[in-house]
């Protein structure tokens, strides 16, 4: 794009999308993080928890968790509507249901990549005082806790593999920047939103930004990203829920 008003037009678009969401979270990260470096307390006797209750009341509880769900896939429906809008169809980043089998191969692939490394930088960084302690659950047993934290790892995916990867990357092209270092920004602001866990979720989630943003320049394929993201999640929220009071070793 060589236009210079619509190079300040997009530029303003994708500021004003990251300032109202993952980009704001990554502001509010840091600044729980400088928050969690200046308490008394080393950071790894410090616990941040994910999936919080939000209301004393089951049914109120169970209906905040679902409005967050709403949220995070209304900030990934922006960008997309934006990339359509712009007359960028789905099926150019990946998302069409051209090839339901390969992405799923894909998608498990790239979970085992990065949950198996993950998990044990994760316990390494906390163990070696660089990362807060995460409980990415303390919902309280109810019916419906398995499912609302199924429904928080899909709106958790769609939300930030739309946004750092299908939108930011297809908007960075426009702009002519670099592949190399369209990857660097998205990854570091993938790594910035989790920045309140840690200094090693925050390096732990630039690699995963590097590993898929590359997966995606190369295929345009985006639903092995969304689809391999909600399976780490869901295996890490509904998992620690189910184990968290019969596994010591847990936080």
């Amino acid at each position: 794009m060589t236009d210079p008003g619509k190079r300040r037009l997009l530029v303003a678009e994708v500021v004003l999308v990251f300032s109202i969401t993952l980009g704001l979270s990554g502001v509010r990260s840091a600044l729980s993080l400088l928050d969690a470096f200046l308490r008394p307390e080393p950071l790894a006797q410090q616990r941040v928890s994910i999936n919080t209750s939000q209301a004393a009341l089951d049914v109120i509880d169970l209906l905040k968790q679902l409005l967050g769900v709403v949220q995070l896939v209304g900030w990934g429906a922006l960008g997309l509507y934006l990339l359509w809008r712009a007359g960028i169809r789905l099926s150019r980043i990946g998302l069409d249901a051209r090839r339901p089998g390969k992405d799923t191969v894909w998608a498990i692939a790239l979970a085992a990549s990065i949950g198996i490394p993950g998990l044990v930088l994760y316990f390494s960084a906390w163990q070696l005082g660089f990362n807060l302690a995460v409980q990415p659950s303390t919902l309280d047993v109810s019916w419906w806790r398995p499912f609302a934290l199924t429904l928080s790892a899909f709106g958790n995916s769609f939300a930030e593999e739309v946004l750092v990867v299908g939108y930011l990357l297809t908007r960075l092209r426009q702009l002519g920047l670099s592949e190399n270092a369209s990857l660097l920004v998205s990854s570091l602001i993938r790594g910035s939103y989790h920045l309140y866990q840690g200094l090693g979720a925050f390096v732990g989630n630039i690699v995963m930004g590097l590993v898929y943003g590359r997966f995606w320049q190369r295929t345009d394929r985006l639903w092995p990203l969304i689809v391999a993201h909600m399976l780490l999640d869901v295996v890490a929220f509904v998992g620690y829920a189910a184990l968290r009071d019969h596994v010591t070793w847990l936080p």
